[in-house]
C-alpha cells in the first residue's frame, strides 16, 4: 500500500506539473437519448458535496434519472460495491489490498478507479489564532502520540508552536475525522508517518464538521479538505522543516508546491473488456467532461489535467 501510494503522488505532480490546460481542452457533454433510472453512490464524505453537484448537473440533462447519495466515509464504499448495493463509489483515498482482493474475490476481476478531482488537505485553526505556518514534525508532535516523524515531545500548548502571551500556556484543542474516512488515512500516512493518533483527537463524522468545530473554538487545530473551508476558520500554510510554509492555494497545488495533496477517486465495478452500463457511463462522461470539470472547481477543488481527463475517457471507452 505504501508504494501505491508514492506511485499516486508522483504521477499527481506529474500531471500538475505539466498541466498548462484550460477547460476549453476539455471535451464538451452532449446529451444522449433514453438515459433513465437508479444510480446509487455511497462512500467519502470529501467528495459528498461534489457527488451532490454533480448528480444535480446530470439530473438536469436527465429529469428521468434518480440519484441516491450515501457519504459515510471512504470505508463503506468498498463493501457497497461488492455487495452491489451502490454503483458508485467515492473515496478520498486508493482502495486498501484488503479492499480490492474482496472485490476481486466477489467478481474475478479488480475494481475500476477513476481519478475525478484534485483536492489539498488543510490544517485549519481559528480565524483569531495568530498563528500561521507549520510543519510536518509539528504536525506529527501534535496529533500523533508515536512520534515517528522526529519530534522528541508532544506538543500540547500553543507556546511550544511560537506563541506568547495569553496564548502560550492555551492547550491545544484537537478535531479531525473519523477512522471510517479516507482523509483520517491520508492525514495519518502523510502527516504522521504512518503513526498512531492521540487519544485527545475529537472525531468528526465529516469534513465540514472539523471545520466548523474548529470555527467555533478559539484554541483547536484540525484537519480537512480545502473545499471545506468556513468563516471562522482559517488555513495554515504547511511545510517541511526549514523548507518554506505554502498555503493551499489552486495556484500553488497546481505549480506542485503545496505538500498535502491527493487524487480524489471514483470507483466503479468495470469489467474487463465489456463497456459500462449506459447510466453509468452517462454519468462518468458527465463528470469527465468540460462541464463536470467546471463544477469542481465551483465546489473548491482542483480541476484535473486535461490529459488526466482524456486518459481515463479513452480507459473507459467514453471517447
Amino acid at each position: 500500500m505504501l508504494r501505491w501510494g508514492i506511485l499516486c503522488v508522483s504521477l499527481l505532480w506529474t500531471a500538475l506539473a505539466q498541466s498548462h490546460t484550460t477547460q476549453s481542452m476539455l471535451p464538451e457533454y452532449q446529451r444522449i437519448s433514453g438515459v433513465s433510472g437508479n444510480l446509487n453512490s455511497v462512500g467519502s464524505d470529501t467528495l459528498g458535496n461534489m457527488m451532490a453537484a454533480w448528480s444535480d448537473g446530470f439530473k438536469r440533462l436527465y429529469p428521468g434519472v434518480n440519484v441516491q447519495l450515501q457519504t459515510p466515509g471512504s470505508a463503506s464504499a468498498a463493501p457497497a460495491l461488492v455487495e452491489g448495493t451502490a454503483q458508485l463509489g467515492p473515496m478520498s483515498r486508493p482502495m486498501r489490498v484488503s479492499e480490492e482482493n474482496a472485490f476481486q474475490a466477489r467478481f474475478g476481476y479488480p475494481p475500476t478507479a477513476v481519478p475525478v478531482a484534485i483536492d489539498a488537505m488543510a490544517v485549519y485553526v481559528h480565524q483569531d489564532n495568530p498563528l500561521q505556518r507549520i510543519n510536518f514534525n509539528q504536525l506529527d508532535a501534535i496529533f500523533s502520540r508515536t512520534l515517528w516523524c522526529g519530534a522528541s515531545e508532544p506538543i500540547t500548548r500553543w507556546g511550544q508552536l511560537g506563541l506568547t502571551g495569553r496564548w502560550q500556556h492555551r492547550d491545544l484543542q484537537l478535531f479531525g475525522r473519523n477512522s471510517v474516512s479516507g482523509t483520517y488515512g491520508y492525514f495519518k500516512q502523510a502527516a504522521l508517518c504512518r503513526g498512531d493518533f492521540r487519544a485527545n483527537v475529537n472525531e468528526q463524522p465529516g469534513s465540514a464538521s472539523v471545520v466548523q468545530s474548529v470555527a467555533s473554538s478559539l484554541n483547536a487545530i484540525g484537519y480537512a479538505g480545502m473545499g471545506h473551508q468556513a468563516s471562522g476558520a482559517k488555513m495554515l500554510a504547511v511545510g517541511h522543516p526549514g523548507k518554506p510554509a505554502v498555503l493551499p492555494t489552486q495556484q500553488s497545488i497546481r505549480d506542485g508546491d503545496y505538500p498535502l495533496t491527493r487524487y480524489l477517486y471514483l470507483y466503479i465495478n468495470k469489467a474487463p473488456n465489456a463497456p459500462l452500463a449506459p447510466l453509468e457511463a452517462a454519468f462518468m462522461g458527465y463528470i469527465l467532461s468540460a462541464q463536470g470539470q467546471k463544477e469542481v472547481s465551483r465546489e473548491g477543488y482542483i480541476p484535473l489535467p486535461a490529459q488526466v481527463v482524456h486518459a481515463q475517457r479513452h480507459a473507459l471507452g467514453l471517447n
